[in-house]
């Protein structure tokens, strides 16, 4: 540790800073102070330099082109992004497969996704198996139809963070769109928009192992393999009959309590 460190340390979580500047400002991330306001949509930032990032979406200001394609983008990180589309690097390598990938969030994905198959959690109601407790809570809001998601300016809930986000947005005014540098085409969430972009760049770093194809997220390589398998995990506990994936066994389930009579099927 650097000796003249540790005058700079946080009461709050003991982390080290370089400066007495650095220190102010990672001590609004405890306090949530957020002194720096957007002038057009009010959002506010912990710094100036947050600030200056954000107003470029006003702006329409993109200072980092690309001197391959000259593309332009807001912020240097989504640049430096871009260009391993031209230069084919993929510093994020898979310890148990070797397999590199040109995002750290790619590479996380790949592992919990394809070196994890254990599932111990089971849905009572639909028989899908989850990695977590919390994925499994998380998806038995379908059948619940427990809406936790509350907006503060009107009486509408919601069930999904992201459609209190799109409320929030198209009904009144609140939060930032992610916009596509390439169409202008607005999502949510910058998850939804990073994958929108791997379809204009042609990225797809997910490879099926049985055949050459290959896709741009995890759920599109996942929903894939079912075609190299016969085996059916998704059961309807109505009836007990085995399904390959979410969207059969949901199909089926209706139709399967409407002919029982069930007067409250449970919600997909």
């Amino acid at each position: 540790m650097n000796v003249h460190s540790s005058k700079y340390k946080c009461s709050e979580c003991g982390k080290c800073l370089k400066s007495k500047d650095a220190l102010m400002i990672h001590r609004r991330s405890h306090s949530g102070e957020r002194p720096f306001e957007c002038s057009v949509c009010s959002k506010r930032f912990m710094t100036s330099s947050h600030l200056a990032v954000h107003s470029r979406i006003h702006s329409g200001q993109k200072p980092y082109k690309c001197h391959v394609c000259d593309r332009a983008f807001r912020e240097s990180g989504h640049l430096n992004r871009h260009v391993r589309v031209h230069t084919g690097e993929k510093p994020y390598r898979c310890s148990l497969c070797n397999k590199s990938f040109s995002h750290s969030s790619h590479l996380q994905r790949h592992k919990r996704h394809l070196h994890s198959n254990r599932r111990p959690h089971h849905c009572p109601y639909c028989g899908l198996q989850f990695k977590s407790s919390h994925d499994l809570k998380y998806h038995a809001r379908v059948h619940t139809d427990a809406k936790l998601y509350s907006c503060r300016h009107c009486s509408n809930r919601f069930r999904w963070l992201y459609q209190l986000k799109r409320h929030l947005l198209k009904s009144h005014n609140e939060g930032t769109w992610f916009t596509c540098d390439v169409c202008e085409k607005k999502f949510v969430t910058r998850h939804d928009l990073n994958i929108h972009l791997f379809r204009h760049e042609d990225v797809k770093p997910y490879v099926c192992s049985e055949c050459p194809k290959r896709f741009c997220t995890a759920a599109e390589l996942k929903s894939h393999h079912l075609v190299h398998t016969d085996y059916k995990q998704l059961c309807c506990v109505l009836c007990c009959k085995y399904f390959k994936c979410k969207q059969s066994v949901v199909k089926h389930f209706k139709r399967c309590a409407k002919k029982l009579g069930c007067s409250r099927p449970f919600l997909f």
